[in-house]
């Protein structure tokens, strides 16, 4: 049985790019579990936050996070730099 509940975010960050990460993929049900899928199959690390995750889903696709999340998301940034470190 699908789960419709579940609901996933994509954030896109670009060190060379100015401004906030933004939203690059949102949904619920099916939609989350591709996403999830398809950041599985790119190598991309997943942090799971039920709590972030309905805040970024309440986003535009493509609007930059805002201000009152950058403190969240950099914590994200971190988990995923800790992991890149642990790789290399």
């Amino acid at each position: 049985m699908e789960n419709k509940h579940k609901k996933a975010a994509a954030l896109k960050y670009k060190l060379s790019v100015p401004g906030a990460p933004s939203v690059v993929a949102k949904g619920s049900g099916s939609v989350a579990d591709k996403i999830i899928e398809l950041a599985h199959q790119s190598g991309i690390p997943i942090k799971e936050d039920k709590q972030l995750v309905e805040i970024l889903s309440a986003l535009d696709l493509y609007q930059e996070i805002p201000q009152e999340l950058y403190k969240a998301v950099a914590e994200i940034l971190a988990f995923v730099y800790s992991l890149s470190k642990k790789n290399f």
